[in-house]
């Protein structure tokens, strides 16, 4: 009974003095709050290079707020959300997938045709990326 008491006092401690009980990965290694940014901007580039699509402006916000709010459940401070939202290093990482996964599927720099492709690929497979679009 003493070391349960010990161990939940010791937790307890860590936890009122802000210290993490455990170890977090770095927001640019968490994968679902990378992939929910990639599929995040390739809508973007779907939607600025195909005419035929637009953008979900109220529904991207709100899943902005709600990737803030899972990864504030997962323990990250606001200061690290903001950190690695402002890191150019991560912008370019995350721009780079993108644009690979891009052309993995056919889209070509200044061929609206091939994104308006690509673009019908994601609205066929349902994907989360469709989501963050709109058929004009």
């Amino acid at each position: 009974m003493k070391k349960l008491l010990a161990t939940v006092l010791t937790a307890a401690t860590l936890v009122a003095s802000g210290l993490p009980v455990l170890a977090q990965v770095p927001l640019s290694q968490e994968k679902y709050v990378n992939d929910r940014l990639i599929a995040a901007r390739i809508a973007d580039r779907i939607r600025r290079e195909c005419p035929a699509y637009g953008a979900r402006m109220v529904y991207a916000y709100n899943q902005a707020r709600a990737l803030k709010r899972y990864a504030l459940d997962k323990g990250y401070s606001d200061e690290q959300i903001d950190t690695f939202l402002d890191s150019r290093e991560d912008r370019r990482r995350i721009y780079a997938v993108a644009e690979q996964y891009l052309t993995s599927k056919g889209a070509k720099e200044g061929d609206a045709q091939s994104f308006c492709a690509v673009g019908r690929q994601e609205f066929a497979s349902n994907s989360y990326i469709a989501t963050f679009l709109v058929a004009r």
